[in-house]
């Protein structure tokens, strides 16, 4: 029997239980089995037959937004207006097969927009290029799935229903469990929060169809049977989502306002290029960037190509290595002026975490650069102005060439 027919049989076999106390543990267990089963389809199966064709899209630029939809949404539209590649495409099902990366500037990041073709149609059955979407897809930072605001909330949940399949959680946080495999002792439960969806047995139980037999499992989150198995899978990706409307152009006011009660959506007319700018601002919030300039000693910052840095990763030491891998062996110190820091400039070390539209000068060891306190009292140009507060000029008091070698000579 093909991994296919398994998952259908159990699939059925769940469509017509009942949810009830009693049934609760047989549908964890038949949970657990089918995700094993997609597992398996990901990664096992089919090889070779037109692999990667259209697939080794190098991920360029500091963003990665997958699109997602049904044909005929209004994706390629949209892609388009965004990113001005034209791919010709006539309005019929099924246009996109390949993966056409186009990329955009924003606030100075460049983001390259992924349509995600074929996760929607047979993907699922590993027919077609199923596995190699996921795997784009499990590389985005971001993912936009483009609804027809005529019928959202069918496509909504068929989409949804797949990504969740792939293992892809949308606007999720990873559950709050830890997970530790271990030698004997069989399997351990800690929980510091009552556990109201689930109990020890099903958890075991889920182990045990995992052939897990010892473990250290603690809870710190109101767990339910899918955080168990995905912590137990562990290949999960959790990723934010936007629900992009399209075609709002073509209903009323009032229609309007009750489809964008919708939790994380944006409204646009991609044809008639209405809201793009409400998109790209919403992109940019979820992305979750910061942009640092960058000051060469002497210069001026350079605004116009920011580096870009996830908020997550946004020490000093991320921002020497998206410059170059060695520098941060060779930093001695930055000099910051922003808001991450109480003076400007500062001095922080490579643990400094970074804000948005800091300006980042960078000290290396062997430059015994003079320091920047030489400004004294000086400070009549003023510096780039944050928030309105003027910043002491980074210019001056900075060309140590001169400082640097001139006592020689009293």
């Amino acid at each position: 029997m093909s991994i296919l027919q398994k998952i259908a049989d159990i699939e059925a076999e769940m469509a017509k239980t009942q949810k009830n106390k009693a049934t609760n543990y047989h549908l964890g267990l038949l949970k657990a089995k089918l995700s094993k089963l997609k597992a398996q389809l990901i990664e096992g199966g089919t090889k070779g037959g037109g692999e990667g064709e259209g697939f080794d899209v190098s991920k360029t630029g500091d963003a990665r937004i997958g699109l997602v939809g049904f044909p005929s949404v209004g994706k390629s539209t949209l892609l388009n207006k965004l990113t001005g590649t034209f791919s010709e495409v006539a309005s019929y099902e099924f246009t996109t097969l390949t993966c056409v990366p186009g990329i955009f500037k924003y606030k100075g990041a460049k983001m390259q927009l992924l349509d995600l073709p074929g996760i929607i149609e047979g993907a699922k059955d590993g027919k077609g290029r199923g596995k190699q979407v996921i795997a784009v897809a499990k590389s985005c930072s971001l993912i936009l799935i483009v609804l027809d605001v005529l019928k959202p909330l069918t496509f909504k949940k068929i989409i949804e229903k797949e990504l969740e399949g792939f293992g892809i959680r949308l606007n999720k946080k990873p559950p709050n469990i830890i997970f530790q495999k271990k030698d004997k002792g069989g399997i351990n439960i800690t929980h510091t929060v009552p556990l109201n969806n689930i109990d020890e047995d099903m958890i075991k139980s889920i182990c045990h169809e995992y052939r897990i037999m010892n473990a250290n499992i603690s809870i710190r989150c109101e767990a339910t049977v899918d955080d168990i198995i995905d912590v137990i899978e562990g290949n999960r990706l959790y990723v934010p989502c936007i629900y992009v409307l399209n075609k709002v152009d073509q209903i009323t006011l009032e229609e309007l306002e009750i489809v964008t009660r919708l939790p994380h959506n944006v409204p646009i007319s991609a044809h008639l290029e209405w809201n793009l700018d409400g998109l790209l601002e919403a992109i940019w919030n979820y992305l979750d960037l910061v942009r640092i300039y960058t000051k060469p000693k002497g210069q001026i910052p350079d605004y116009e190509s920011p580096v870009i840095l996830k908020k997550e990763r946004s020490k000093v030491e991320n921002f020497c290595k998206k410059i170059h891998r060695s520098l941060v062996n060779q930093l001695k110190y930055a000099l910051v002026w922003g808001k991450s820091v109480k003076h400007n400039p500062q001095k922080v070390g490579k643990d400094h975490e970074l804000n948005d539209e800091d300006v980042v000068q960078l000290v290396k060891g062997q430059d015994n650069s003079a320091d920047i306190q030489h400004s004294g009292g000086r400070s009549s140009l003023e510096g780039p102005r944050f928030e309105g507060k003027p910043i002491p000029n980074p210019l001056l008091g900075l060309d140590s060439t001169r400082t640097g070698h001139h006592h020689h000579h009293h």
